[in-house]
């Protein structure tokens, strides 16, 4: 379930910006990678999950992550 929060929220940021949208899997890179995103957008990603999962998992502070699948992990793992 979060994996395709993740990819639906990547996908809208992807459209919203005019970006060519790629296939997006767990091991897709989120920056430095195929999928036409910056800091910014990866910031507004995190945002837009927070609203919508109403989960924090950056509370206590920044957890490094990569790639789609580890991010969507967080969200499975906030409390």
């Amino acid at each position: 379930m979060s994996f395709d929060l993740v990819r639906d929220e990547l996908i809208q940021i992807l459209n919203e910006k005019g970006a060519t949208v790629l296939p997006i899997e767990a091991d897709s890179p989120l920056l430095n990678g195929p999928l036409d995103i910056d800091s910014l957008d990866l910031a507004t990603l995190v945002v837009a999950l927070e609203e919508k999962t109403g989960l924090q998992p950056f509370r206590e502070g920044f957890v490094l992550f990569h790639t789609v699948g580890e991010l969507a992990a967080l969200f499975t793992k906030a409390v």
